[in-house]
């Protein structure tokens, strides 16, 4: 069943993306058109596993300085979109790093990124979700083996995009395709305050990516070990998939919410052309 999407947000990410990929401006009324219209075009999900728990993603997941700016600024929600600007610049002033580390597994042509991981030789396969009904489909299974390179951290931000576009001016993974069957990932393991300012400022053009403080390849599955902080190892951080919380670790904003997923290993895979929204025309 086709997915019509109507910008009605803060980042309104995904609209962006279906209507920025033929030149439209990012209007519900252009939205609307689309979903008229009733071209359709497929869209690679994204299924995240935790234990017996998994969740769909189709936007995006980040760990570290972009979900702290995106999750900790609903304080501020008041300022409307003004607010992520205004707790970028907080958060930049005041840098969190993270320990940690991800594994992945690497499109072809980007083998290179990373070091080689010490496969673990599990599968996971069949779950009893206590989020998807039992007689609905479950995710791919994930074969544990195969994740065979690594990136240790500590880590300023781990940025995972389904789509081009993470909000209406930022163009995260200016790279990604809707329905190619990866996920591109934006990794920055350290950088100075000031230029991570203006790599900031760059996310609108999507020029961040070309920065050498930058990482930025094409991922077909993904492993993230979140940790403490590096300055303080009482506290933990947040994981925001599709600008929600998925898990809140100890000391953090709003950490005594109860989330879906805990704050530890994570797996995901992603399944090519598993969604199926409207757009104003086919999109590769």
């Amino acid at each position: 069943m086709p997915l019509g999407v109507v910008p009605a947000g803060t980042g309104n990410g995904m609209a962006k993306s279906l209507l920025d990929a033929v030149g439209l401006p990012c209007t519900a009324s252009n939205a609307t058109l689309a979903i008229i219209r009733g071209h359709k075009q497929a869209l690679d999900v994204a299924t995240i596993t935790q234990g017996q728990n998994r969740f769909f993603s189709v936007l995006m997941l980040a760990w570290g300085l972009i979900a702290d700016i995106d999750i900790e600024s609903e304080k501020y929600r008041w300022m409307g979109s003004a607010r992520i600007d205004y707790y970028a610049i907080q958060r930049i002033f005041r840098l969190r790093r993270y320990n940690g580390c991800i594994k992945f597994v690497a499109a072809p042509g980007y083998e290179t990124f990373g070091e080689p991981a010490d496969p673990e030789g599990e599968t996971i396969s069949e779950v009893k979700s206590s989020f998807v009904q039992h007689e609905g489909y479950c995710g791919p299974a994930l074969q544990k083996k195969d994740f065979n390179r690594k990136i240790e951290g500590p880590f300023v931000s781990v940025w995972l995009h389904n789509v081009p576009w993470g909000g209406e001016d930022t163009l995260a993974a200016p790279d990604a395709k809707f329905s190619d069957g990866y996920l591109d990932l934006v990794v920055i393991k350290d950088c100075p305050k000031l230029t991570l300012l203006s790599l900031m400022t760059e996310l609108s053009k999507g020029d961040h990516v070309k920065s050498p403080h930058v990482l930025y390849f094409k991922v077909k599955a993904f492993v993230l070990e979140p940790g403490t902080q590096l300055d303080d190892g009482s506290k933990e951080g947040i994981i925001d998939v599709d600008g929600e919380v998925l898990a809140r670790g100890k000391g953090t904003y709003k950490s005594n919410y109860k989330t879906l997923m805990t704050y530890d290993k994570l797996y995901i895979k992603v399944d090519q052309g598993l969604a199926t929204v409207f757009s104003p025309s086919t999109i590769s």
